[in-house]
């Protein structure tokens, strides 16, 4: 039997999401109405519509499958003789509005990490307070270094240190550090490993020092926390082009609802908060993929439209409607058949 609090985790999960795709779309419909652009519907979800209300001259309304929405500008896609339509608007305007979602997404991230951060007691810093018995990396590593990369990958948080252990090629690392306010490079700084799900993964065998919360750690955590899951996500698309990293390690909706009912559920463990904490920290990871992942150059994407935006800037005029709506046909096309790939291969994984 289903339990209480799993259903409630799921519903909030559910509303978590819509909220992510609320605040990026609001972000085009906010920026679009300061613009004087007008905007003909904005919509939650897609497919048939629930609910629907009209106020001025935008339609508002609430459709039935909870995975996207959208804010319909006149003359967005197409020609408009309307004074107001997005094309008509100057240049500078409609990169505010093709940006203003992404840059929403990123802002609500840094929000969720500062409620993430907020109960605890104490953060963790990147310099090294103690370290284990027979520490193998004390042989270069010393109490007191602030450490500044591990393999090239700048560490400012712990966020940081758990990415580049998870990526490091073996136990063996190059490591930065400042001791007595000199930077000294270690190479072959050797950590031990542990083996889990057939993969060998690096352990610190030191720990660093604690710094304690309040207004002023807080805010600053929450900004460098954020920063660093923004940076996390910019190294893993970097690593998936180079081959680094591959098809195998990229999920879909499939994947990610997998990801987080396990993280909801390793949660409910201990508690309903817990379950809630690690619900909004996937989440967050999620609401800044999105924000970045839209601004990359690619067709289909505000990143995509922003280029044509750009173009038309040093141009002077527009490219052609018809040849930029190819574009991001073909954009599209490639961007659902990719999705389909890997939604694919997430029920695969799910099955065997």
């Amino acid at each position: 039997m289903i339990q209480i609090d799993v259903i409630l985790l799921i519903i909030i999960g559910i509303l978590l999401f819509e909220l992510i795709v609320f605040i990026h779309e609001g972000g085009h419909f906010i920026t679009a109405k300061l613009s004087g652009v007008k905007v003909n519907e904005f919509a939650l979800g897609m497919g048939p519509k629930l609910l629907k209300f009209k106020k001025g001259e935008t339609l508002y309304s609430l459709r039935l499958f909870p995975i996207g929405g959208f804010c319909a500008m006149e003359g967005e896609d197409a020609d408009s003789d309307d004074e107001r339509a997005f094309g008509n608007k100057p240049v500078w305007k409609r990169m505010i509005i093709v940006v203003a979602g992404a840059v929403m997404n990123i802002i609500l991230g840094f929000i969720m990490m500062f409620i993430l951060l907020s109960p605890n007691k104490y953060f963790a810093s990147n310099v090294i307070a103690v370290f284990a018995d027979n520490a193998t990396s004390s042989q270069q590593l010393q109490v007191g270094d602030e450490i500044q990369s591990i393999n090239g990958y700048g560490i400012k948080t712990s966020t940081d240190l758990s990415f580049a252990l998870a990526t490091a090629k073996s136990n063996v690392i190059d490591v930065t550090v400042v001791r007595d306010g000199k930077k000294i490079d270690y190479t072959n700084v050797t950590l031990p490993t542990i083996t889990k799900d057939d993969k060998e993964i690096l352990q610190l065998d030191f720990k660093v020092k604690a710094i304690e919360n309040n207004f002023g750690t807080l805010v600053s955590q929450t900004f460098m926390s954020t920063w660093s899951t923004v940076k996390m996500v910019w190294a893993s698309l970097a690593g998936l082009l180079t081959g680094q990293f591959g098809i195998n390690e990229v999920s879909g909706p499939v994947g990610m609802t997998s990801a987080i009912s396990q993280a909801a559920a390793s949660g409910l463990e201990t508690s309903f908060w817990d379950g809630l904490s690690n619900l909004v920290y996937i989440m967050m990871i999620i609401t800044i993929n999105l924000g970045i992942v839209n601004l990359l150059p690619l067709p289909a994407l505000d990143g995509g439209r922003l280029v044509f935006l750009i173009i038309e800037a040093i141009r002077r005029k527009p490219v052609k409607p018809d040849h930029e709506a190819y574009v991001h046909a073909v954009g599209m096309i490639l961007l659902l058949l990719f999705m389909v790939i890997i939604s694919i291969k997430d029920v695969i994984q799910l099955i065997f």
